[in-house]
């Protein structure tokens, strides 16, 4: 017996492939979906972390702008305070300058000179007198030369010859101008090493 199939059979297998297709459609849409919301899940979960650091970041930028703001402020005060500890050591050590300079002077001016001016200019010192020769002159400057700690750099200006007074009889006098410096000397090392403090001992 012959069984002869009169339905369309073709239009239910486009029907069943029609049907097939909107499934695997349907089903790439949700899993699509499902993609794009989970990666904008991570997404936001990394973009929420990011602001979280950006925002300790500000915060700590903002504590270090402080602390360096306290820092330069600290910094000029002490400035400051080193600036006028600087200017009274200078005060104290300047009032003592002329008494040492009166003094190295009196040693050493020769006999046969006299000072006439003294003019001082900060750490310069400019001298004015009249000698009874050259050779007087030229002793000074070997005195000031070698006068040790407080004098130095003794330089001649100009010398001439002065003209001698109406119905003076004394011999012509030289005038002078010379310049010099004045400065501190620095303070005494210790003899004994830091690192050998038995070196001062006596021994037994």
């Amino acid at each position: 017996m012959i069984l002869v199939n009169l339905l369309p059979h073709r239009e239910a297998r486009r029907q069943a492939r029609r049907r097939q297709f909107f499934v695997v459609l349907v089903a790439s849409v949700l899993l699509g979906a499902g993609v794009l919301m989970a990666w904008s899940a991570v997404l936001e979960r990394m973009s929420s972390a990011q602001s979280a650091r950006n925002a300790f970041l500000r915060q700590e930028i903002a504590t270090l702008d402080g602390q360096i703001r306290d820092i330069s402020t600290l910094r000029k005060e002490i400035d400051e305070l080193t600036a006028r500890q600087k200017a009274v050591e200078d005060l104290q050590s300047n009032r003592n300058l002329p008494v040492h300079l009166f003094a190295e002077l009196v040693r050493h001016v020769p006999e046969g000179l006299q000072l006439t001016g003294i003019v001082q200019t900060g750490t310069g010192v400019t001298l004015d007198g009249v000698a009874e020769s050259t050779e007087r002159v030229s002793e000074l400057l070997r005195n000031l030369g070698r006068s040790g700690d407080w004098l130095d750099k003794p330089d001649l200006i100009e010398i001439r010859a002065a003209a001698p007074a109406e119905g003076a009889i004394r011999p012509r006098l030289f005038q002078f101008s010379l310049r010099l410096e004045v400065r501190r000397p620095s303070p005494p090392s210790s003899s004994v090493p830091a690192d050998n403090p038995a070196a001062g001992r006596p021994q037994a």
